[in-house]
């Protein structure tokens, strides 16, 4: 009991809590160590009775004495409220040189961004610089073996053979002799890809058969026989495949972010252009007038002026790009999704963001299925004596999406337009290439050439054997494709062009609402229920696993 009562007379520990500038306060007495907030309870606690000598006493000793008691309590108390900002808000509020980064990240995930934040440094025009020269900025190619049978086959003497293998599908076999070399080569086509190989003649003693040829291709191969190809026309039908996924033409969405600006709405609200998002977008190419324009048209109205009437449109080592700016698109009021214009920039798959101001542009603001890599440009002013103003670059895209050239100089600074044109365009290009490499857009690739790869196989047997004369071909009813190729386009041409204009079930897959008689089949979503409303007009075919398909293949729409 002594022993007790000497514990709690050495060390006695009373806890209270005052609510104010501190939030709660713990109360400690070791032995006859009194602490600051002792005194400072001990005079706010103490009896009325008491109160008015203290007063009466002392007053201005007392005063001051609570007041350096304050003091020494925002001192010693202040570090102990000190906590974490969560990390959303630690981020938003991350600063580089005194200036916010152009991009910041989405609080849940998804996205990566080039350069990375932590590896920002001060940017300015003055800034020694580090870059790779235009001539290194490669671009890529969608499918870098897309032209071999054009190139390779076409020209010479060949023969094409199918087959239905029962684990592989479809196969579609071009094999090509070049006697100048003493070389045989061959393409097998699958539903997964194609596979090309060069071989020696001199490796074989005779010319081996087509099984044996696609089975040094690929030893998943087990089909006991090929058919032979005889119809004339099979080498159009065995191109327009191969090349399917080759195109000339890009399209691009222009957006124009303000100061202040983070939600969707605001951003493709704004209808004024600025002098200097004027002299960027002369960077990106020329301001056109729809009307009557004959170049690709990237889905744009050049005949009745439903889509604005100007555009911005270059040409890029052999390709054509057409810009959707956001400020030249129509714009409606009352509407505040603005969704006459997000019908283009939504269905785009990249967009770049020009910022006039600090404010940095969230890397999942723009709700879209189709949407998947913005690059954003801001302008950095430029310094008394230094010349040109410099334009900084960062680059965000969906985390499937693999990274892609031309690499960022270090710091992200362009002072040449001449150089950052060229850097943009095919970071573009580039950027929109990897992303058909994403999950969503493989999977739907995949698809579309599965289908396309059975019509063709189709079409070929069914030619070849009306060529030699089949009785039980010749009887059956024409279909519609049957027709079309007797009338000199082809049925796999008309399948093609009608898997172009046509739905697939794809689009149930995505979210999208497919049409009917130009109206939605399903009601819109809403920004309650996490997207924003898709666009009313033509959507591009997710059957073919591509947003700019339709642009791209469907020629009597888009040149």
């Amino acid at each position: 009991m002594e022993r007790e009562k000497k514990n709690d007379t050495s060390f006695s520990r009373k806890r209270s809590f005052t609510f104010g500038a501190y939030g709660s306060v713990d109360r400690f007495t070791c032995g006859d160590e009194t602490r600051p907030e002792d005194n400072l309870l001990n005079i706010l606690d103490s009896p009325a009775t008491e109160s008015k000598p203290f007063l009466s006493a002392s007053s201005k000793q007392r005063e001051t004495e609570l007041f350096e008691i304050i003091e020494k309590l925002q001192g010693s108390r202040i570090d102990e409220q000190r906590c974490q900002f969560p990390l959303p808000l630690k981020t938003q509020l991350l600063t580089i040189g005194g200036e916010l980064p152009l991009i910041l990240l989405s609080k849940s995930g998804g996205y990566w961004v080039d350069p990375p934040l932590e590896r920002l440094v001060d940017a300015s025009p003055t800034s020694s610089y580090y870059g790779l020269h235009p001539e290194s900025y490669d671009i890529m190619e969608r499918d870098g073996e897309a032209k071999i049978y054009h190139e390779f086959f076409r020209s010479r003497y060949h023969h094409s053979f199918t087959a239905v293998d029962l684990s592989l599908g479809p196969l579609v076999l071009s094999v090509c002799l070049e006697e100048e070399e003493n070389k045989l080569r061959v393409i097998l086509r699958m539903k997964e890809c194609s596979l090309h190989g060069v071989f020696s003649v001199s490796l074989f003693p005779s010319i081996p058969s087509a099984v044996e040829l696609a089975k040094m291709l690929c030893d998943r191969v087990t089909v006991s026989k090929f058919e032979v190809v005889s119809y004339l026309k099979a080498p159009e039908l065995i191109t327009a495949f191969d090349e399917h996924r080759v195109s000339p033409n890009f399209k691009f969405g222009v957006l124009y972010q303000i100061d202040g600006q983070f939600t969707e709405q605001d951003i493709l609200g704004n209808n004024e252009e600025s002098d200097e998002f004027k002299e960027f977008l002369s960077i990106l190419g020329e301001t056109i007038q729809l009307q009557g324009f004959t170049g690709f048209r990237g889905g744009l109205d050049v005949c009745h002026g439903q889509t604005g009437s100007e555009a911005v449109f270059t040409s890029f080592h052999r390709r054509e790009i057409m810009f959707h700016v956001a400020t030249k698109l129509p714009f409606t009021e009352g509407d505040p999704q603005q969704l006459q214009r997000k019908r283009h920039i939504g269905n785009d798959i990249v967009a770049l963001v020009y910022q006039k101001g600090q404010t940095p542009f969230l890397s999942d603001v723009i709700k879209s299925h189709f949407l998947h890599c913005f690059l954003v440009v801001r302008r950095v002013p430029r310094e008394e004596g230094t010349g040109e103003a410099a334009y900084q670059v960062s680059v965000t895209a969906r985390e499937d999406v693999p990274p892609f050239g031309p690499v960022l100089p270090d710091p992200p600074l362009f002072t040449d337009r001449s150089l950052l044109r060229e850097f943009l365009l095919t970071k573009l290009i580039n950027a929109e290439i990897s992303c058909y490499k994403a999950e969503r857009f493989s999977r739907l690739e995949l698809r579309t050439r599965s289908s396309l790869l059975e019509s063709l196989q189709a079409e070929l047997s069914t030619r070849s054997q009306c060529m030699i004369g089949d009785p039980s071909v010749s009887a059956l009813p024409i279909s519609e494709g049957v027709r079309g190729a007797s009338e000199g386009s082809g049925g796999f041409i008309e399948n093609f062009k009608r898997a172009i204009r046509v739905r697939s079930h794809s689009f149930d897959t995505l979210g999208v609402p497919r049409k009917i008689g130009g109206i939605s089949s399903q009601k819109p979503k809403t920004e309650k229920d996490g997207e924003s409303d898709k666009s009313p007009g033509p959507l591009p075919t997710d059957s073919l696993g591509a947003a700019e398909l339709k642009d791209k293949l469907s020629p009597q729409e888009d040149t």
